[in-house]
């Protein structure tokens, strides 16, 4: 099984408002970048969103470590919070609905197909792939 690295990012001007997100996909030396945009979303779906498109742009299973500074997105995956979400019908256990409950859909089989170990980082510090994911992902939210 191949192991490729992933950054990711999201970025919003407002929430909500325009936003954007990136990745990085690095694997055997070779990096691809990827980015999009939404005109009004929140910076939380920007930040699925961009798992979500790495995870879709690989082509096989893989093993892959993701790194994000997103807690909302590490600690619902790496915590587990999001399988007691969904085994409650989207319902939090302070019984409020769940959020992104569509991106989280499209995360979790995305999820399964890889074998996937978490890293959390510091948003907006030392880490360069993470401030060029920021980067990608502020420039698109530009375009709306």
């Amino acid at each position: 099984m191949k192991t490729v690295t992933i950054y990711t990012d999201g970025a919003c001007s407002g929430n909500p408002g325009p936003g954007g997100w990136g990745a990085i996909l690095s694997y055997n030396g070779v990096e691809k970048e990827i980015s999009g945009g939404a005109a009004e979303t929140t910076n939380n779906r920007m930040e699925l969103t961009a798992v979500i498109e790495a995870l879709s742009a690989l082509k096989e299973p893989c093993a892959v470590e993701l790194y994000s500074d997103s807690k909302y997105v590490i600690d619902a995956l790496e915590k587990r919070w999001v399988y007691g979400w969904r085994s409650r019908g989207w319902k939090k256990s302070d019984k409020k609905p769940a959020l992104n409950v569509d991106l989280w859909e499209r995360l979790l089989p995305l999820i399964e197909r890889h074998q996937l170990h978490y890293h959390w980082v510091k948003g907006h510090a030392e880490n360069e792939k993470n401030n060029r994911c920021d980067e990608m992902a502020v420039m698109e939210s530009k375009k709306f």
